[in-house]
């Protein structure tokens, strides 16, 4: 059992505090998902449950974490770079009683996780393995650990489809208690039977936890109805109390008007409209006594908003790619032959594959060539941002790199519309979440006006209430897209071509 109590996590770089009070009970048979917008906490907070000293670095917290001798199996988002300076045969080896372990449970994982069975044996870098290999691979030495419960922070991120339907399978069935944070709209509703909410309301000033025992599509449905109803209450109490506020003013107007012309000669009239100015006031204090306890907008947060240019068009007959590979190759192998790729006018393709196919390298390649064009404006978007963020930069530097006041403005206009607090502008971006840099490599996408976009994982760090936005604005968008993904809804809803890549 995992019990929360009164947690409260405070950012030491801005004292901007994320999670207020929380506290939550993770007992047998939960399926427990953490969703929120990007910078929430969600992957503090999993790194505080697990061992507090990993997020010491950059908060604080108080409230206690009571974890009853259970055993926690942490997976985080991005893996340890000393981890990828191994081999992967000391990287299995650094697992308590790994030579206990028998070659046959050694290949029932690596088979559940579609890796070669002599995987756990081999010299190759860890570093040297694509995304969704690395992913796979903390996933193995997980299982082989066999802990009491699971924490995971993204574990779809760059895992391929079949991997996919594994982690749900496994999630399902597992019979362990299985906390995890997701984008994956697909994954959270086939697996989760309890949703963790964290919410930055009130311009990202005021945090809040939403605990509710349901799967993720009826909580939405819940929360979407409640939310309409309090706005319905809230409007109608509203235009209520602005009618009968009209009203009294009226009546006051009135009475002032009779107190200025009636005669002096009628003391009884005067007397009168006295105690009928009384009763307004009485009235008038009435209502506004009444008007502190009606039904408020609901209290929620913002939306991101993003859009690209109604001009960023491709035309029908233009020829946007024509690519040749005779050999893929990546760390001396050969992972694909004879490659031959053509997109002509606005089309929306998506390369598929298994993990360690060569997708990210290929997509490397066909970006290199788009953005050598002239006859086309072309934006890429890698699955590791570090390739084209300057980590010791600020987000608005990034933007505006001319540092004229007009530009400088607009960028954080942007900025402010994909929800970025003034201090989260002026931060590093190294200091950023996952999240909070896709969001940087969309905005640079739309202000440097591409009508070409090269994505490797688009979608892969937006968070699920972020992520319907991300598709929206690529579905309207009028230009072509070559992208790279393994999220189900992005491929069904943006893409009107599938190519595998084998």
């Amino acid at each position: 059992m995992l019990q929360v109590k009164n947690l409260s996590v405070t950012l030491k770089k801005d004292l901007r505090e994320i999670i207020s009070d929380f506290s939550f009970i993770m007992g047998d048979g939960d399926r427990a998902v953490i969703v929120g917008e990007e910078g929430n906490g969600k992957s503090t907070l999993l790194r505080l449950l697990y061992d507090p000293a990993l997020a010491d670095g950059y908060c604080e917290y108080s409230g206690e974490i009571i974890t009853r001798g259970t055993r926690l199996g942490y997976l985080p988002q991005e893996m340890p770079d000393g981890d990828k300076t191994l081999e992967v045969a000391d990287y299995f080896a650094a697992i308590p009683g790994f030579y206990d372990v028998t070659p046959k449970d050694l290949a029932r994982v690596t088979r559940q996780l579609a890796l070669p069975t002599d995987m756990p044996y081999s010299s190759q870098l860890v570093g040297t393995l694509s995304g969704g290999e690395r992913v796979k691979l903390q996933l193995a030495r997980l299982l082989l650990e066999e802990p009491d419960m699971f924490l995971l922070d993204e574990p779809t991120n760059d895992v391929d489809l079949q991997t996919l339907e594994f982690l749900e399978n496994f999630i399902n069935t597992c019979g362990k208690p299985v906390l995890f944070v997701s984008h994956d709209e697909t994954l959270i509703e086939n697996t989760a039977n309890v949703v963790i909410h964290l919410e930055q309301v009130r311009r990202k000033t005021v945090p809040r936890a939403t605990v509710a025992r349901m799967p993720y599509r009826d909580y939405i449905a819940s929360r979407t109805r409640a939310l309409d109803k309090q706005e319905q209450n809230a409007r109608k109490e509203q235009a209520e109390h602005e009618a009968k506020t009209e009203k009294l003013r009226q009546i006051q107007q009135k009475v002032e008007h009779q107190q200025a012309t009636i005669s002096r000669q009628d003391p009884h009239g005067g007397q009168l409209l006295k105690k009928k100015m009384k009763a307004v006031k009485s009235l008038e204090r009435r209502t506004e006594r009444e008007a502190e306890d009606m039904t408020q907008l609901p209290d929620i947060e913002d939306a991101i908003f993003l859009k690209f240019a109604e001009n960023l068009t491709v035309p029908n007959g233009k020829t946007v790619l024509d690519f040749r590979l005779a050999e893929l190759t990546a760390g001396g192998r050969v992972l694909a032959r004879d490659i031959a790729l053509t997109v002509i006018g606005p089309r929306k393709l998506c390369i598929t594959g298994r993990n360690g196919a060569g997708k990210t390298t290929l997509l490397r390649l066909i970006a290199a060539e788009l953005l050598a064009r002239d006859d086309i404006k072309c934006g890429y978007m890698p699955q590791n941002y570090a390739d084209l963020l300057p980590m010791e930069s600020r987000p608005v530097e990034f933007l505006a790199p001319s540092g004229k006041k007009d530009d400088v403005t607009r960028a954080m206009t942007f900025l402010g519309s994909v929800m970025y607090t003034a201090d989260e502008m002026a931060h590093a971006i190294a200091d950023l979440s996952g999240g909070q840099k896709a969001k940087l490599m969309f905005l640079k996408l739309i202000l440097d006006g591409c009508n070409v976009l090269v994505l490797d994982e688009p979608t892969r760090n937006f968070s699920p209430m972020s992520n319907p936005v991300i598709r929206g604005i690529l579905r309207e968008f009028g230009g072509a897209i070559i992208a790279v993904s393994h999220d189900r809804r992005f491929i069904a809803e943006v893409c009107d071509g599938t190519y595998h890549l084998t």
